[in-house]
């Protein structure tokens, strides 16, 4: 018999624990892999047959028995043992989501095994007892997998019981529930102001004390800083105080922005949070402890509407269902050195923000690849390459390759896509229109831009 961890929580209360309402549905049918990218299926293989329709009423209970009832008691036996062989022969690709979703929360390495073989039974596939989890995920990410009807029950009652904060987060909407999996940390739900407060979580600041450029003598010239200018006023994010905060929340130029900063996707992004539906409330972003395809999953605390963080859209809850789609300002990495050169008059966030630690996570812990699960990636570049990412006037993103835009910039080269023409600024790279006028570019890693815009351009082609 194993027993479960507990995630620890601020909350001393467990989630109630909601079974999945699954019954008969047809026949097995196979999954079309022409629908799927010719790069996926040289790299994952062919993907398996995918029943369609709801669970028969064998698997209903037998989901219950392995991942409701052991919940329940915070043990596996016999049952769940025996339940899980049930579902192991199935053959139901849809169901490797929930094993998943309990592995990923499992610490001991026998029940780690058990789940992992009974996963790999239904994908048809062999898996790797040292990364099981990943190596299951990125299958089903990869051939496009659906979610079981009822599906979001079961995960609900899987992260709720590790995670109680959770539970307002797991509704439906407009998202696919089956690609969100966990970050490692609970939830920051801390009222808006209170980020000075301790929490076992990723602390969002609000409102964050800046000093002047010619203060911050604790900055190199070398530091990554990240650049927002709004109406004539410009301010400086440094990059290891975003690997701890991850989010702040924040006043410039007379507007109101939420910045959301995705270590794991190399992504500092800026949304205006006051551009918003009448009768809205100016959203608090802050960190939910999920992730979506190492993306980093962001609500809004005032509802706890779940939105994409890639792309500013309300995805759940109050802020989905009146249409929130927020707008971006464009975000500028460079150096220190070089923004404080080019624009004096910055402020820029001070060290306390940092929390004592002094860190900078790229290209040390990312430099073999994504640590958690995203299925197949554009081959087009390498996963890890800087992109500079806007979307035009016609709706089409595209992706600037950084390096050669900025040797071509530096060279008085033309860089023009439909309305949009990139120009240097301070040691980055900024995407304006015809006009001049800001497009809300940023930069971030390939392989996040080209999963939340499958269909982009990339320059030069």
């Amino acid at each position: 018999m194993f027993n479960f961890p507990r995630v620890k929580s601020r909350s001393l209360l467990m989630a109630s624990v909601l079974t999945a309402t699954v019954c008969f549905g047809p026949a097995v049918s196979a999954q079309d892999s022409s629908s799927l990218p010719a790069y996926a299926v040289d790299q994952f293989g062919q993907p398996p047959h995918i029943p369609q329709g709801r669970l028969s009423r064998e698997l209903r209970q037998a989901v219950r028995v392995a991942f409701m009832d052991s919940l329940e008691q915070g043990s596996w036996g016999q049952d769940q043992s025996a339940a899980l062989q049930e579902i192991a022969a199935s053959k139901d690709p849809r169901l490797a989501w929930v094993i998943a979703d309990l592995m990923r929360f499992v610490s001991t390495a026998q029940l780690n095994s058990v789940l992992a073989d009974a996963a790999g039974q239904v994908l048809g596939i062999e898996v790797s007892p040292s990364n099981a989890w990943g190596e299951v995920t990125d299958h089903l990410i990869a051939w496009d997998v659906p979610a079981y009807p009822d599906y979001l029950k079961a995960k609900r009652a899987i992260f709720t019981n590790f995670v109680p904060e959770w539970d307002k987060l797991f509704v439906e909407g407009d998202i696919d529930w089956t690609l969100v999996s966990w970050g490692g940390v609970p939830i920051d739900d801390r009222p808006f102001g209170q980020t000075d407060d301790p929490c076992n979580c990723i602390p969002a600041a609000d409102n964050p004390e800046v000093s002047s450029a010619e203060d911050a003598t604790w900055l190199d010239d070398s530091d990554i800083v990240f650049g927002i200018e709004v109406n004539g006023e410009y301010r400086a994010y440094p990059r290891q105080i975003m690997e701890v905060r991850e989010m702040v929340n924040d006043t410039l130029g007379g507007r109101d922005l939420g910045i959301p900063y995705c270590t794991l996707c190399g992504a500092a992004q800026a949304y205006f949070t006051d551009d918003v539906p009448a009768g809205v409330k100016r959203p608090v972003l802050r960190t939910s402890g999920l992730l979506i395809r190492s993306n980093k999953v962001m609500y809004d605390l005032e509802t706890y509407s779940v939105l994409d963080t890639f792309l500013g859209k309300a995805v759940t809850g109050p802020l989905a269902r009146k249409g929130v789609q927020l707008k971006q300002a464009t975000v500028i990495t460079t150096d220190w050195g070089t923004w404080k050169r080019e624009h004096p008059e910055t402020t820029v966030l001070v060290e306390d923000l940092a929390l004592g630690r002094d860190f900078d996570f790229r290209n040390t812990r990312d430099a073999n690849g994504p640590i958690f699960p995203v299925g197949d990636i554009d081959p087009r570049l390498s996963v890890h390459e800087d992109v500079i990412g806007v979307i035009t006037a016609s709706g089409t993103p595209v992706a600037f390759q950084r390096s050669r835009a900025f040797a071509a910039l530096k060279q008085g080269q033309d860089i023009t896509v439909e309305n949009v023409r990139l120009e240097l600024d301070a040691g980055g790279i900024k995407a304006v229109g015809v006009d001049g006028a800001d497009l809300g570019s940023h930069q971030a890693f390939w392989f996040a831009w080209s999963q939340f815009h499958p269909q982009t351009q990339l320059w030069p082609q």
